[in-house]
């Protein structure tokens, strides 16, 4: 039987509790020989907190969903399938669809926990009303008409002289009006 790639449904922010008690089941149940290997797909992410402080961590790329690599049988499905926190498998009904080779490196791709920081996470998102608080331009207020995460920059429609403005601002440049 052919070692595959399976994704499990989780409940949301269950997903590490899921992968430890899968293995503890594992090995309790003598399933090593049937299934493998448990992933959570992560990346680096860089939020930008209040301050324009940067906080860099770990990101699920797919929450709610945890692989798993496994030699699919009713034994061993049954096995991750009563795991505390699996909702099922992804696929039809009882029929859980594995995942291609091309389909998971794809996903491992994008996991990239020790590289560096893919994308900037921000509680900054078009529409969003701002006000300038460093600059030139300080206590303006407007409105975010685009967010460029990679270059940490937003561009703002500001109201000066009675004209709408559009200025490009980093992140730190900027306060969300509450």
């Amino acid at each position: 039987m052919a070692k595959r790639w399976y994704v499990v449904h989780t409940y949301s922010g269950y997903e590490n509790r899921v992968k430890t008690d899968l293995e503890h089941r594992i090995e309790t149940m003598g399933m090593q020989d049937r299934i493998f290997d448990i992933q959570i797909p992560t990346e680096r992410v860089t939020e930008i907190k209040e301050g324009g402080k940067r906080e860099t961590k770990d990101a699920k790329v797919f929450p709610g969903y945890v692989l798993v690599r496994m030699e699919m049988d009713d034994d061993a499905w049954t096995c991750v399938r009563n795991t505390p926190g699996v909702t099922g498998f992804l696929g039809a009904a009882n029929k859980p669809a594995p995942l291609s080779r091309e389909e998971f490196n794809k996903i491992m791709k994008r996991s990239d926990s020790g590289k560096q920081p893919k994308r900037t996470a921000v509680g900054l998102e078009v529409g969003t009303p701002v006000r300038v608080i460093s600059g030139p331009l300080a206590d303006f207020d407007g409105q975010i008409a685009e967010v460029n995460a990679d270059a940490g920059k937003v561009k703002v429609m500001l109201l000066i002289f009675g004209r709408e403005t559009s200025v490009e601002l980093a992140f730190d440049q900027v306060a969300v009006i509450s």
